[in-house]
This record gives C-alpha cells, sequence and structure tokens, in this order.
C-alpha cells in the first residue's frame, strides 16, 4: 500500500500473522488518511472524485462521490476505506471526523482547483474524497468537458441543467449567445460556411441579444480563409487557447458554489502580494504581477539587510532609513554654483539634472546610467536676474529658463548645442517667472504676478494671451488644450486657450507657492504658504491629504512625486532638511539632512527611482542614492547592542 498518497498502487500482500496483527490499526488510519488504493483484482479500480474526470465503473470497481463510497459489491478498496480487517476501527474514525468550516472547504476547493491545473488529477481525488468536499457541481463539470471537446449541442443542454443554479435569469442567455458564437466561428475556419450561416440564422439571431455583434459576425462570412477570419475576429482559432478563454467567460455567470473562478487561487495570492506592496511604504520598484518574481514563504518586506533576530518594525526603528532602492544618502555632492541655487529638474529620459542659481547660470549635468554620478557638461550663461525656474521640453531638446519676479526676460535653450535659440521678452513690465510646455513640445505657456499669461512658439512669438491672470506656477495636462494655473487668489484655475473658457479646480485658504500635477494628471501636490504640502484629487475636486513634518513659510519651495508608480512624494523645507512621505501617508517616512540652508527644490529622476536631487541656498545640489551595503553581522551587533 502506498504511504504517499499517490493512490492507484498495487496493494502488497501480507502474511496472515501480519494482517491479523495490522488489521484494526491499518484500518484506522487508512479511514483517517484517506489514502484509498486499488484492490489487487484484475479491473477494480478508483474513480475520480473531482467531479473533473468521468468515473470507472467497471464491474468490481469503486465509485467514489463526496468522499463516500457507493453503493455496490464492497471489494477490497472498499474495505480498505472502512477499516480494512479491524471491522470497526476505521468506521469510527470517519464518524468522529471533525465538520469542516465554510472557509476550510472554500481553501480546499481552492487547492483541488490548483492542483487539478498542474495535471495532480489522482492527488486531487484523494483531497475530495478524504475531505468530503466536492470541487464543482456534476452539471458544472459536464458543461467543462462538453465545451472543452467542442461538442456544442451537448453544452447547450447542459445550460438547461445549470438553468436552475443561475441567479440572473439574463446570464443563460448570454452564455448561450458565446457558446454559438464559438461554434459559429469554428465552423467557418473549417469551411463549413452553410453550417455556420444556419447558426447564425436559426440560432444566434432568435435570441434577440446583441444584435451589433451578430451584424459583426456576419460580416466574417466574407473572409477568404482562416488566417484572415482569426485576424478580424482576434480570435485565437479552433482549440484549446479559444475554448479556454470561453470558459473563463462563461464562468462568470456561475456562481463560485457551482465552478470556482478560473485561476482563482492564484489571483488570491496575487492580491495578497500586491496589498502587502501597497502598503510597504518603502517599497521602490517596479511592480511585477508574476508570482515567480516574489516568495510567497515570507511577508513582502523592503529592507536592506535585514534579519528576522530583531523583528521588522523594531529593524526600522534600529537602523532608520536604510532601503534598498530608496534615495535616502547623500551619493554626490555639486558645488559648481558660487550662489543659492533655487530650482533643480532631471529631464524626462532621465540622463540629465537642469539646476538654475542666483548666480545668473544654468548648469547642464549629465547622469551616468552605471555609476549614477554627475557630471558638468554644460554651463548656460547671461540669466542676469537669476534662475528660479526651469521645464524640460517633451523631447528634451529645449529648456526654458526662468527668473524670479522682477525679471522680464525667457530664455529658451537648445539643450544639445548650448545655444540660445530664443530670448523673450514682451514687455519690460512684465514679470515671467514660470513655464510649462504643451505636450505636442511646439508651444509653451509662461507669465508670472504681474498679469501677464502667455503662449509663444519655439521662437517667442505670441500665440495667445490671457488678460488679468496673476500666475504663480503653470502646468500642461496631457490633452494639449488645458492649461492650470495658480494665481494670487488661492486657487488653481484651469484655462483652455481654444474655447476661451476658465474654471476653477482648487481653492485653498492661504496662498499657493508651487505645484506639480502626476504624471496620470490626476493628482496636484501644492506647496502651500504656512501650511505645508497638500495633496488634491483634481478629478474629484478634494484635498486628499496634509502632509506633516515640512516648515514652509513663504518662500517658493517645489516638491515633486517621485518613484516608481510616483508612490511617493518628497518636499524640501525652510528647515534644511529633505522630506519623504508615501503617497498614502501624513507622516514623513524620512527626512533628509545635510544642507545648511533652506531647501528649495527636489527632483527625482523619473527614470532611476533610487535618485532625487535637491538644490539650497546653501550653494549646492545634493544628488541622494540608496545607503551603501550594510553587512548582516553589523546590523545583529548593532540591535545586539540596542537590546542591551
Amino acid at each position: 500500500m502506498q504511504a504517499n498518497g499517490a493512490g492507484g498502487g498495487q496493494q502488497q500482500q501480507q502474511p496472515p500473522q501480519q494482517q491479523q496483527q495490522q488489521g484494526p490499526e491499518l484500518g484506522c488510519l487508512g479511514a483517517q488518511n484517506g489514502e484509498a488504493s486499488a484492490g489487487t483484482a484484475a479491473g477494480e479500480q478508483l474513480a475520480h472524485a473531482n467531479g473533473l474526470l468521468p468515473a470507472a465503473n467497471s464491474p468490481g470497481g469503486l465509485s467514489v462521490n463526496n468522499g463516500v463510497p457507493a453503493a455496490g459489491g464492497p471489494g477490497p478498496a472498499a474495505a480498505e476505506l472502512g477499516g480494512g480487517g479491524g471491522g470497526g476501527g476505521g468506521g469510527s474514525a470517519l464518524k468522529k471526523k471533525k465538520r469542516l468550516s465554510q472557509s476550510d472547504e472554500d481553501v480546499i476547493r481552492l487547492i483541488g482547483q490548483h492542483l487539478h491545473g498542474l495535471g495532480l488529477n489522482q492527488t486531487v481525488d484523494l483531497l475530495m474524497q478524504e475531505s468530503g468536499c466536492r470541487l464543482e457541481h456534476p452539471s458544472a463539470t459536464k458543461f467543462r468537458n462538453h465545451v472543452m471537446e467542442g461538442e456544442w449541442d451537448k453544452a447547450e443542454n447542459d445550460l438547461n441543467e445549470l438553468k436552475a443554479l443561475v441567479h440572473s435569469p439574463h446570464a443563460i442567455v448570454r452564455m448561450k449567445f458565446l457558446l454559438l458564437q464559438q461554434k459559429y466561428l469554428e465552423y467557418l475556419e473549417d469551411g463549413k460556411v452553410l453550417e455556420a450561416l444556419q447558426v447564425l440564422r436559426c440560432e444566434l439571431t432568435p435570441l434577440k441579444y446583441n444584435t451589433e455583434r451578430i451584424h459583426v459576425l456576419s460580416g466574417y462570412l466574407m473572409c477568404s480563409h482562416a488566417e484572415d477570419l482569426r485576424a478580424k475576429a482576434e480570435w485565437e482559432g479552433k482549440g484549446t487557447a479559444s475554448r479556454s478563454k470561453l470558459l473563463d467567460k462563461l464562468q462568470t455567470y456561475l456562481p463560485p458554489s457551482v465552478m470556482l473562478p478560473p485561476r482563482r487561487l492564484q489571483n488570491l495570492l496575487r492580491q495578497a502580494v500586491e496589498l502587502q506592496r501597497d502598503r510597504c511604504l518603502y517599497h521602490n520598484t517596479k511592480l511585477d504581477s508574476n508570482l515567480d518574481s516574489v516568495s510567497l514563504l515570507i511577508d513582502h518586506v523592503c529592507s536592506r539587510g535585514l534579519r528576522s533576530v530583531c523583528g521588522v518594525l523594531y529593524m526600522l526603528q534600529c537602523l532608520g532609513i536604510m532601503r534598498k532602492q530608496f534615495p535616502c544618502y547623500t551619493q554626490q555632492i555639486l558645488t559648481e554654483h558660487c550662489n543659492e541655487v533655487w530650482f533643480c529638474k532631471f529631464s524626462n529620459d532621465g540622463t540629465k539634472l537642469a539646476t538654475g542659481s542666483k548666480d545668473t547660470t544654468v548648469i547642464i549635468w549629465q547622469v551616468d546610467p552605471d555609476t549614477h554620478q554627475l557630471k558638468l557638461l554644460k554651463t548656460l550663461e547671461g540669466h542676469s536676474y537669476g534662475v528660479s525656474y526651469i521645464a524640460w521640453s517633451p523631447d528634451d531638446n529645449y529648456l526654458v529658463a526662468c527668473g524670479p519676479d522682477d525679471c522680464s526676460e525667457l530664455w529658451l535653450w537648445n539643450v544639445q548645442t548650448g545655444e540660445l535659440r530664443t530670448k523673450m521678452s514682451q514687455s519690460h513690465e512684465d514679470s515671467l517667472t514660470s513655464v510649462a510646455w504643451n505636450p505636442d513640445g511646439k508651444r509653451f505657456v509662461t507669465g508670472g504676478q504681474r498679469g501677464q499669461f502667455y503662449q509663444c512658439d519655439l521662437d517667442g512669438n505670441l500665440l495667445d494671451s490671457w488678460e488679468g491672470v496673476r500666475v504663480q506656477c503653470l502646468w500642461c495636462l496631457s490633452d494639449g488644450k488645458t492649461v492650470l494655473a495658480s494665481d494670487t487668489h488661492q486657487r488653481i484655475r484651469g484655462y483652455n486657450f481654444e474655447d476661451l473658457t476658465d474654471r476653477n479646480i482648487v481653492q485653498e485658504d492661504h496662498p499657493i507657492m508651487s505645484f506639480t500635477i502626476s504624471k496620470n494628471g490626476r493628482l496636484a501636490l501644492l506647496n502651500v504658504a504656512t501650511q505645508g504640502v497638500h495633496l488634491w484629487d483634481l478629478q474629484d475636486r478634494v484635498l486628499v491629504r496634509k502632509y506633516q513634518g515640512v516648515t514652509q513659510g513663504f518662500y517658493t519651495i517645489h516638491s515633486c512625486f517621485g518613484g516608481h508608480n510616483e508612490d511617493f512624494i518628497a518636499s524640501g523645507s525652510e528647515d534644511h532638511k529633505v522630506y519623504i512621505w508615501h503617497k498614502r501617508s501624513e507622516l514623513p517616512i524620512a527626512e533628509l539632512t545635510g544642507h545648511t540652508r533652506t531647501v528649495n527644490c527636489v527632483s527625482w529622476n523619473p527614470q532611476i527611482p533610487s535618485m532625487m536631487a535637491s538644490a539650497s541656498d546653501d550653494g549646492t545640489v545634493r544628488i541622494w542614492g540608496p545607503a551603501p551595503f550594510v553587512d548582516n553581522q553589523d546590523i545583529e551587533e548593532e540591535c545586539s547592542s540596542m537590546d542591551s
């Protein structure tokens, strides 16, 4: 008798003395473990009990349904299930078996479905037999088999049996439509045009369901060959692939008590992994939905060199912010500016960094893709008032630089050549302090607090203007039409230069010093005077969160989204620190120190999630990256010293 639960093996013959001695004990053990073996007589077999494969009803065989032996001659296998040579011990064990809870039954069914997908059908049989559970309803099993075998008439008859088990009366019609659609397409692929036309006219059309789709299906009659049909119908063709997809759609109409949704266990595990990642405040790597990329044996923790000896939460407190792929450590200090650095911004492709300073220069830095070190590439000079704002064109070929409030000029530089393409000034009375590029890369908008609001081309020619808007900060949305502008009325309004309409989107109680928009255009991150950093939902027009810790007075400080999936938020502060929050947490997860004066701007590299830059009045730009590797032994020693 096999002891590994595989079932179906040959029962080894034992001397009568051993059978007599071991009968009661082995009988009880066999009943408890459910390890039924086939009898030694020819033709005696164990039928599949999971409902997914047909039972073998040969003479002398054992048919099992829900773990209960069927009526009909008790053979050796039946005697073994009933307790073997002992007679009564095993039977009483089965009677005393604890009744499974609903959650236990659900778990068993999920495991059974997964094992069946792996082809371990005998294991599924034993699992269902011992637990007394049923993987799915017998009618659903027949339906599944007939669909996968392409026996459409039988599958339609199965729908009549399933009708009483389906909650919605319209579900049967939809399921029948899907069946007939597959039947129609397979006929067409096989060249059976008359049969396909019969299905279309006499079976699909009388359903009076989704007539628009029926018109589309009728057009497939004109396909000249099978490849043309598969391409136009976006269909895999006759066979297992398309029928499996059909079955997945059909299962959505059946209650899970009748037929489990496809790959249910994998989906639950994937959801659990994604939830743990979402709740991890330090997760900063690309999301991968493939379960093979993670371990299901441990919880998700984003940390470097952590050992279970101290516990995860305690280690986070012990070691501070030493996270893999998390920018929390000064990798490089750029000191080429000789005065306050007011702004910094990575290019869209992440290969360059532009910094603007009170020293009247813009410096372009090159990012080494391997070492992530920066080196000076170009210095753009001549900004007589200093540079307080920089914007890269969508293709990173151009860069626009603006000055402070008393600056009426705007510089448009060719980044590749380092040449000034345009120096724009409409009037000496203007104040051009902010700029934003249109997504087409051919236009930009600019404005300032003296009431100027212009749309210009790459040569600085004025295309449109909006009078009387005192602009503090600008952003162009991805629709190419709407420009968001914060003004002196403590609000952000949307302006449409095509139909000349405007609308209020955000209203704050204090001045909005700057703002930035997430890549998907849904969220706005505001630096609000005396209040700090606020997150707004632009679609619902509601304040989502107020982030704590940062010191924000009336200096213009620029914050940013960052990390993979923009899950993080970073901001400078007047207390000389850089603050980092997880988007869903109001409390900072990191406070980065090193600057000695106000941090005016932070920029997270859009292509290297572990890199961030900060610009400060102390005249430096700091490049932040992951902390250096810490040996596990050092970590344990540090934790041991803290324990003592």
